[in-house]
């Protein structure tokens, strides 16, 4: 038998060290089907970045596994600035919703920062979606509707806002919502 040599790993060692801080961060947390450890959600988010939406950028791969570490988990921006860098703490920061306020205005805002958002956010968060919407089959039917309803929301707001280089992406989304 003839061995080769191990591939080496296409991830850069800021995304490797970006996948063990979000472990970390979300040790101990569950999906809301109550079964799933959570952290598989950022590793499939930047799974589907990769191999879905083919991002290169070791920013926006970071960004994408740290996505939900301020809005879930007491890390703040200032922690993910100094442990990685200030951009990436910005996307985080945009891709996380503010909990100091109140439901409705808290997702106005959301959504009114996501639509003006830089398109490196823009992919992290129909990463989000999509991994969303494909794991809203294991919920409850009122959560599974939610969560396709936020889908369809995000698909209203990104659309004429996605470049030409990332439309396939948007399409992927929209498709898989509208399955």
């Amino acid at each position: 038998m003839t061995t080769s040599a191990s591939p080496k790993s296409e991830l850069p060692e800021i995304v490797l060290r970006a996948i063990s801080y979000s472990g970390r961060r979300h040790h101990g947390q569950m999906r809301k089907d109550r079964l799933t450890p959570y952290f598989a959600h950022p590793c499939r988010v930047l799974f589907i970045l990769t191999h879905v939406f083919g991002v290169k950028d070791p920013e926006v791969l970071c960004a994408g596994v740290l996505h939900d570490t301020i809005e879930d988990t007491t890390t703040d921006f200032d922690d993910i600035a100094k442990e990685f860098n200030a951009k990436i703490a910005g996307w985080v920061s945009t891709l996380s919703k503010d909990k100091r306020m109140q439901e409705g205005p808290r997702e106005e805002a959301f959504y009114r920062a996501l639509a003006e958002a830089p398109v490196e956010v823009k992919l992290c968060k129909m990463a989000d979606t999509l991994d969303n919407v494909c794991d809203a089959g294991g919920l409850t039917a009122a959560h599974g509707e939610k969560t396709r309803a936020k889908a369809e929301h995000l698909l209203e707001i990104f659309d004429g806002r996605i470049p030409a280089e990332w439309r396939h992406a948007y399409e992927t989304l929209r498709a898989r919502v509208h399955a």
